[in-house]
């Protein structure tokens, strides 16, 4: 089961993407959870030490890295021949990260140009790597997207089982909802999927449903605003290590449930 986790940025969608592969690791499944964006926000969310994610290097930034695996150095690529299929089966266990429950955190970083734009040695690098994760292992694989739309444009959730749009209730959200909602076909995600969060009240979650109905995505959960994550946050602790029996954790142990049932997990 490959899952990108996507949403406009502040909706939550790093804390959703950590603690579902938390939850989803304690189950028994082998999780590998890809950070796609460079700031390594997933470590945190998954209750990885800060000193152990500060030393972390974007494989997209790794030029001693991108050098051995397509042979060209990094910004020198101009008119040169790289190895378009570099090897990478062995990049997860040499990078991966290994954090609470078992999770295994890779950080991807960016794919720095379009699907029909720049071809350089670091994105023939990632685009082989995601094509790798999404065939050939095992584990049940969740993305957590840079925030925004410009990042699914570029790929690198290209057909994944399913994409988690999170929405709050804000037209905002929706709109980004909207668009990803086109993207995602470009890319050829199978499904796309809605999860509410930052729900404060009846009529907030039926602004959500309202608008998942109008846009034709089913909802796989809602996620209440739960001051618990914010504690956590500022204690910096991973969620579920702070409360696991929240508001907002209950409500992605259904989340999880929704999915090992929809999925056949």
């Amino acid at each position: 089961m490959k899952i990108a986790v996507a949403g406009k940025g502040g909706v939550g969608k790093t804390f959703i993407a950590g603690t579902l592969a938390r939850m989803l690791a304690r189950d028994g499944y082998n999780v590998l959870a890809v950070d796609a964006d460079p700031n390594i926000n997933t470590a945190s969310s998954l209750g990885i030490e800060s000193e152990v994610a500060d030393k972390i290097i974007p494989l997209s930034d790794n030029d001693t890295l991108i050098e051995e695996k397509t042979g060209v150095t990094p910004g020198r690529s101009y008119g040169s021949v790289f190895r378009l299929t570099p090897t990478v089966s062995d990049i997860v266990d040499k990078f991966g990260v290994v954090g609470p429950d078992g999770v295994q955190l890779l950080v991807m970083g960016t794919v720095k140009g379009g699907n029909t734009g720049c071809m350089c040695p670091s994105n023939a690098l990632l685009r082989v790597l995601v094509q790798h994760l999404l065939i050939q292992r095992q584990d049940i694989l969740i993305m957590d997207m840079v925030a925004g739309l410009e990042q699914l444009g570029r790929g690198p959730a290209r057909r994944m089982d399913a994409m988690l749009v999170v929405v709050e209730p804000r037209m905002k959200s929706v709109d980004t909802v909207r668009r990803t909602l086109k993207l995602a076909k470009d890319i050829e995600v199978r499904e796309v999927l809605a999860v509410g969060n930052k729900v404060g009240n009846e009529k907030e979650r039926m602004f959500i449903e309202e608008w998942m109905a109008k846009l034709g995505i089913p909802l796989a959960a809602y996620g209440p605003y739960d001051e618990s994550v914010a504690e956590a946050d500022m204690l910096g602790i991973a969620p579920i290590d702070h409360d696991d029996n929240s508001p907002a954790l209950r409500a992605l142990a259904g989340l999880r449930d929704f999915l090992k049932q929809r999925y056949d997990l």
